[in-house]
């Protein structure tokens, strides 16, 4: 039953004490029209007699205060989430509406009202939340993170309360809820502060003992640790301040009692032999063009001084982690044969470390925020592509703190994916066409089997092959999402294909005798053969595990039982094919010439082919011939799934030099100035040739565009190609 909020003397006190707090660390950012609002609708909400306690017997009016105090540290002042998080119980006292803190503070304030409004109601009832609502309810709001961060906070505010507890039984819940659900999502989100004091309060509750006796030891030793890390210190302060251009500050810290504790226990050793239970930190007030110069600079110092541990050097610095940290560590020998981790990060680093990628919006201009989209994107496929029976705690736990590795592709072009991700996750991550062709790879010049798991750093590049197509056993091979997904996708549409070309090869057989298709003939005749559907007799046929000239037999005799049975001769489609009798031996060659008569033919777009290209003839289903490349990339379907539609083809001859034909160049370089003029410079000296387009669009320091041109063979375009390919800047050239 709930308990509705009557307000103790001390309450009133704490409440005042928090207002005042709260103004102070917001010094002049806060209006005094915005305060006095606040104050008003706050003192209301705690006189109607309408708020509860919450699940723990809290004053959710102190709760909030405290949110907005933590919130207001980690992002700095944002009139709108403020507001809201203040205005929140007003909401559900009725002293305010949601409509009224849209006039007042705008309509991201009512936004983030409507989300808190979401998050209270779970809460109320239930002092904690299932990890499939707690789920449901992210993927309702990923897209704001500051409606997230509220919620940690909100939670440590708890966390942080319930050490006056002297109900224990609450403190181990939240503390499990905290361990599950919160932790994890402020380590994705970065907010490493939040999550480190998180983790100690949990462990604190949870393992109690352990926690006191760890802390007890810490205190013993802080006075020799405090004397070990000046006399490291000092040394590197000497050589950093012979660097005159170099802005820097120095601090040593203890590591965290949770941090500590996970340490004895993977390294399954006592307190007394963990050595690095400290790290220094360097760092560097740093221009943004000058940021990982700086930090590299400093590392040699250190590495000048210390002897480094190459096998502990971390450079997130190049690869930043996809929660948007980025440092530089290194462990070294120091004093007294002990190592020591050293961490050389920028003070905008740092702030991104300590505050999560909420710290770009202090940094605005210096960074951009496509990061920050990113994860927030990765947090929402996280949790769409968990199915249903994944839901449980320790699978949500995992996919939230699961590691990463960096895969790198020949080129250079760096991917990131799951740990445990394997050759045909990778293939698939790149592109499905890639995916779904793969036959294996090359990993790091070793060929290794598409169920190879990859490692961190690794370089693969795939191999495919044409005749590949994917497998229901790949399902089994696969471990992300994405790639199931697209494997699942892969086989409906081959089974769909495979259906249409059963279907198709029956019909062609019927009309080659003159017989007309009746669908319900037809599904008599299926039926009569032990098939339930119609797409899985024609998926047989096309495989060939049914003979068609069986199901000819039977259709004759379901129809006319009396009617022949012979075979008659294969019709020319009504189309008249011009005779190469050099070439064509006992088939039909379409020869194709500027002056082709009785022959409804067209170039087709797909692959736009030129004189000299290598071409065949396709029958379209309107009577005309569509002429393809045997490159296109439609080519192979065309001959897989209508075998009996595609005709041999060839130019002629003739003189063609007079005949023009379209083409597009793809061009990838560097936007150089002026590269466009050197580029139509080359195209306009060439006879021949004629520019119908251009359109260039540059993304930071490179361009990607598309050519149209008119030109006559394809001798003369592979010649422009690479006359285009040897201006200074472009980096490829390709034909569309």
């Amino acid at each position: 039953m709930q308990e509705f909020l009557v307000l103790k003397e001390e309450e009133k006190r704490e409440i005042l004490e928090q207002f005042i707090t709260l103004r102070r660390s917001l010094e002049e950012r806060m209006p005094a029209a915005d305060y006095r609002f606040i104050k008003e609708k706050v003192s209301s909400a705690m006189q109607s007699g309408k708020l509860a306690r919450d699940g723990f017997g809290f004053n959710p009016i102190i709760v909030d205060l405290q949110t907005a105090c933590i919130v207001g540290g980690e992002i700095g002042f944002q009139r709108e989430i403020i507001m809201s998080i203040l205005l929140n119980r007003c909401i559900e006292a009725g002293t305010a509406t949601i409509e009224e803190a849209k006039q007042q503070f705008g309509e991201s304030t009512a936004n983030i009202l409507q989300n808190l409004a979401q998050i209270t109601a779970l809460y109320a009832k239930s002092p904690t939340i299932e990890t499939e609502n707690f789920r449901n309810l992210l993927l309702s709001f990923t897209n704001d993170m500051r409606v997230i961060l509220i919620m940690i906070a909100s939670r440590l505010v708890m966390l942080r309360r319930l050490f006056n507890s002297a109900d224990e039984s609450a403190r181990k819940l939240v503390a499990r809820e905290a361990t599950k659900l919160y932790i994890p999502l402020a380590h994705k989100l970065g907010f490493y502060k939040l999550k480190s004091e998180m983790e100690d309060l949990s462990l604190r509750y949870t393992e109690t003992e352990i926690y006191n006796e760890l802390s007890r030891k810490l205190e013993e030793t802080a006075a020799s640790r405090e004397d070990y890390i000046a006399s490291f210190i000092k040394p590197i302060e000497k050589m950093l301040k012979m660097q005159p251009h170099l802005k820097y500050r120095i601090k040593g810290r203890t590591k965290s009692i949770n941090s500590i504790w996970q340490k004895m226990k993977k390294q399954q050793r006592p307190f007394e032999q963990i050595y690095d239970l400290f790290a220094i930190r360097i760092i560097i007030d740093s221009e943004p063009q000058n940021e990982k110069s700086e930090c590299w600079h400093v590392y040699s110092i250190i590495a000048d001084m210390y002897t480094p541990n190459p096998h502990r050097l971390r450079d997130w610095l190049s690869v930043p982690k996809s929660n948007g940290y980025e440092s530089l560590h290194t462990t070294v020998m120091g004093p007294e044969g002990r190592w020591v981790e050293v961490q050389i990060r920028t003070e905008r680093m740092d702030a991104v470390a300590e505050h999560g990628l909420a710290a770009h919006w202090r940094y605005k201009g210096i960074k951009s925020e496509k990061g920050l989209d990113n994860l927030l994107a990765s947090i929402r496929d996280t949790l769409q592509n968990l199915s249903e029976e994944e839901t449980t705690a320790n699978k949500f736990k995992m996919e939230l703190y699961k590691d990463e590795i960096f895969i790198f592709t020949p080129k250079g072009d760096l991917y990131r994916l799951a740990k445990g991700a394997t050759i045909l996750d990778f293939a698939f991550s790149i592109h499905t066409g890639l995916g779904c062709k793969c036959t294996g790879a090359l990993v790091n010049g070793r060929n290794v089997p598409l169920r190879h798991v990859l490692n961190n750093g690794d370089q693969v590049e795939i191999i495919t092959s044409n005749s590949q197509t994917p497998k229901q056993a790949w399902l089994n091979i696969a471990q992300t999402g994405r790639a199931r997904s697209k494997i699942r996708q892969a086989l409906k549409e081959i089974s769909a294909r495979q259906a249409d070309m059963g279907r198709e090869t029956v019909i062609r057989k019927l009309k080659n005798h003159k017989i007309e298709f009746d669908e319900s003939v037809m599904d008599h005749l299926i039926r009569k053969m032990g098939y339930k559907r119609l797409s899985d007799f024609f998926q047989h046929v096309a495989e060939g595990h049914i003979d068609v000239g069986e199901i000819l037999k039977r259709y004759q005799a379901l129809t006319n039982p009396e009617s022949e049975q012979g075979d008659t001769a294969r019709s020319a489609g009504g189309f008249t094919f011009i005779s190469d009798k050099e070439s064509r031996g006992s088939q039909d060659v379409l020869v194709i010439e500027r002056n082709l008569k009785g022959v409804d033919y067209k170039l087709a777009k797909c692959c736009a082919p030129i004189f000299g290209d290598e071409i065949f003839g396709f029958v379209t289903i309107n009577g005309g011939i569509s002429i393809h490349r045997k490159d296109c990339s439609n080519a192979k379907e065309l001959q897989e799934r209508y075998p009996y539609r595609v005709i041999e083809a060839r130019w002629s001859d003739i003189d063609n030099s007079s005949t023009l034909f379209p083409v597009t160049l793809r061009i990838v370089g560097h936007d150089d100035i002026g590269i466009v003029n050197n580029i139509t410079s080359v195209i306009s000296q060439e006879k021949d040739v004629m520019m119908r387009g251009i359109n260039i669009e540059s993304h930071d320091t490179l361009f990607s565009g598309t050519l149209s041109l008119m030109i006559n063979d394809k001798l003369k375009l592979n010649k422009l190609i690479g006359k285009i390919e040897n201006i200074k800047g472009v980096k490829q050239v390709k034909r569309g």
